[in-house]
């Protein structure tokens, strides 16, 4: 038959399950005189037969849960073997279980993520927990630490059909409460009753229902205009009580804000830094509003806005400006002072004492300033004007603001100024000497004169003429002529020059005035003096003069008759000398005069024929023709003489006398002489020489200081023409 036992798990070493021998119809004794024995199937049975008694004992520790596990009921098959006969019995060992085991969690810690949005009623699976126990020692009931937040729901007790789950039962917040920590306890349903707990710790994920907040809804920054490219203006921050994602905030800019404002400015998306990257400009914009957004990176995104008021504040960046808007050039040299030139305009387009400017004109006169209303001046005349001095003015406005350090500019206006005829011409000097020499070509030019006049235009145009009312000169023979005859002048350029050959012999000095006339409206003239010596030229040869009608005189008396020729004058001449006349005594003076002046008219007399010692000499300036030593009989009784007359100019001209001395007796000399005086009304004693030598000597001495006095004024006059052409 079938034997089976129960054993209750961890009962004791030692304790009897049940008397096996007895049970298998054994005598006493007779178990262990036939080996009676457990054959052992491959896994620990924790029990044995007791050797003496035949008795089932427990021989280890029994733990049902590591026999069977969940299995029940737990029952252990074992096979008993005895000897002599052998014979195998089979024996069946059920082990009964106890509340051994409390109910174990998986994790003693279980981490669950909620999301704060998460409606009430939403329903969280758990893993409950695990008995090894069976039966009502497994039957497992489970509490929640209190929370108002969450409860438990249990549904069945059985392993396999168990639902434990976690019920909201409010809306979470995560701001408030970010982690839930409740305890779950699992109580099984032995005797006494063993429990298990597991911490649930509940993280509230975050739910993007915050949006991103600002420090301050507005604020306020100054920054001063050119600040630096790249300079910070402010940092702005914002917080969002979510978390993860849904708190990482992006800065950007509003969409409302303008175009140009983001150009001027940008904004660090991460770190809220705002920063210049153009030119602030006090004079475009004095302010700007700038409306940030902070958008968070949850789904969908919040944002959260500010307003940045930036004010620009102003430095003194800005030069004045000077703008002419009327200017009336040129302005006559006769404008009354207090005529308006320019009106100007004058502007700064910085604020405050940065844009207030103070004006002023460089040079001081002889313009100025009077300011008609804000901004607003005009450049006045404020002295009499004169061209001929200052024809054009460069004049300066100078601008300068109130700022610190202050800004300056300078507008040049150009004022001409236009002419009116109020210069008459004038010559460089009162009085022009101008030499000419004699014998000009017709159209030569003399001198030339020149007027200036220092206005422009018509009214500097002159115009020369010789003027009739004061001109002319004395000609010898003629009487008055006026200096048109002679001279003319050119009506531009002012040359003067000669209309005829001039004569020396005819005219000497010319005086006349030549007057200069612009062409202004009404004209105005100027006149100079022009002093025209004629120099002399040594164009006449001497000319013989007839003494008594012969041209040569004597002692005794003369014969002669002048024949002209060439440009000089031949003669032939008869004298008489008496025989033994001591030397030294005059026989002849020859006399001839130069229609030149100065050296061309100073002649001297030179004996030709005969040459070598002769009897006769002749006067080098005097002209006398004396004897050079005594007459002899040997002398013959006719002596001809060539004589030549010869003046100082270059080249030399001359002309030659021939004499005839006839040697008679005294008595006969007498009588030729007396003779010659009835014949020629002009008879010269003998007792009358002397007279005749002493006037011939004071002639010669008036000659000679007639010479020096012209050759001084010949000088005198070349000096003065070197002068005034210098």
């Amino acid at each position: 038959g079938q034997v089976r036992y129960s054993v209750p798990e961890e009962a004791k070493a030692g304790t009897v399950v049940g008397r096996l021998a007895q049970d298998l119809g054994l005598e006493a004794g007779e178990a262990e005189a036939r080996q009676l024995r457990l054959v052992s199937a491959g896994r620990r049975a924790s029990v044995e037969v007791s050797g003496a008694s035949g008795a089932l004992v427990v021989s280890s520790r029994l733990d049902r849960e590591e026999l069977c596990g969940k299995s029940a009921p737990c029952v252990l098959r074992l096979e008993v073997l005895v000897e002599r006969p052998l014979r195998v019995f089979h024996v069946e060992l059920e082990v009964t279980d106890i509340n051994d085991n409390a109910p174990i969690f998986p994790a003693s810690q279980k981490n669950l993520s909620i999301a704060e949005s998460s409606l009430p009623g939403s329903r969280f699976p758990l893993e409950g927990a695990s008995d090894a126990d069976i039966g009502s020692n497994a039957q497992l009931s489970y509490t929640l630490s209190p929370t108002e937040f969450f409860r438990l729901d249990d549904q069945g007790n059985n392993d396999k059909t168990a639902s434990l789950a976690l019920i909201l039962m409010k809306p979470l917040d995560r701001e408030t409460i970010p982690v839930h920590r409740l305890v779950v306890t699992a109580s099984d349903g032995g005797r006494p009753s063993l429990t298990g707990m597991m911490e649930l710790v509940i993280t509230v994920l975050d739910a993007n229902d915050n949006a991103p907040e600002f420090n301050h809804s507005v604020y306020k920054v100054e920054v001063l205009e050119g600040a630096e490219l790249g300079t910070l203006i402010i940092t702005i921050s914002a917080t969002d009580l979510d978390e993860g994602t849904n708190s990482d905030i992006t800065y950007l800019f509003s969409r409302r804000v303008a175009a140009h404002v983001k150009e001027m400015f940008t904004i660090d998306e991460n770190k809220g830094e705002i920063r210049l990257q153009r030119k602030l400009d006090y004079e475009e914009m004095d302010s700007y509003e700038i409306t940030i957004e902070a958008r968070d990176k949850g789904t969908p995104p919040l944002s959260g806005h500010c307003k940045v008021v930036l004010e620009v504040l102003d430095v003194n960046d800005n030069a004045p400006e000077v703008r002419v808007t009327s200017l009336s050039v040129p302005v006559a040299e006769d404008a009354s002072v207090g005529t308006v030139v320019a009106l100007l305009s004058v502007s700064d387009r910085d604020s405050g004492s940065n844009g207030r400017v103070s004006l002023a004109v460089w040079p001081p006169s002889p313009f100025g300033l009077v300011s008609t209303f804000a901004g607003s001046y005009s450049l006045v005349l404020r002295e009499a004007l004169d061209r001929e001095r200052v024809s054009e003015y460069e004049v300066e406005v100078r601008a300068e603001d109130g700022g610190s350090p202050p800004l300056r500019a300078v507008r040049g206006v150009r004022v001409p100024v236009s002419d009116v005829n109020d210069n008459a011409p004038s010559f460089a000097q009162a009085v022009y000497t101008v030499l000419a020499r004699e014998n000009n070509a017709a159209g030569a030019e003399l001198a030339r004169l020149w007027a200036r006049d220092p206005d422009e235009a018509g009214n500097g145009r002159v115009s020369y003429s010789v003027w009739e009312g004061g001109a002319g000169g004395a000609v010898s023979g003629v009487g008055w002529r006026p200096a048109s005859s002679y001279v003319s002048v050119d009506a531009e350029s002012g040359r003067l020059w000669a209309l005829q050959p001039l004569d020396y012999e005819e005219v000497q000095v010319l005086q006349f005035e030549v007057r200069a006339v612009d062409a202004g409206e009404p004209p105005l003239c100027g006149n100079a003096t022009v002093q025209l010596f004629v120099v002399d030229e040594n164009d006449n040869a001497p000319a013989l003069l007839p003494g008594a009608g012969g041209g040569a005189e004597s002692v005794v008396g003369s014969s002669g008759e002048a024949s002209p020729g060439a440009g000089s004058f031949s003669g032939a001449l008869w004298a008489w000398a008496s025989w033994g006349a001591p030397a030294g005594q005059v026989v002849a003076k020859i006399r001839a005069v130069d229609a030149d002046s100065g050296y061309n008219a100073w002649l001297r007399y030179e004996l030709w024929e005969p040459r070598g010692k002769g009897p006769f000499r002749v006067g080098l300036y005097s002209g006398e023709v004396s004897t050079a030593r005594a007459l002899e009989e040997a002398d013959g009784p006719r002596q001809r003489l060539v004589i030549v007359v010869r003046d100082h100019g270059e080249p030399a001209l001359s002309t030659t006398a021939t004499l005839s001395v006839s040697l008679v007796e005294g008595a006969e000399a007498a009588l030729a002489a007396a003779g010659s005086s009835s014949s020629s009304s002009r008879l010269l004693l003998p007792s009358a020489s002397e007279g005749g030598s002493a006037s011939a000597s004071t002639t010669n001495v008036w000659l000679v200081v007639a010479i020096c006095a012209v050759s001084s004024l010949f000088v005198l006059a070349l000096v003065l023409y070197g002068a005034s052409r210098w």
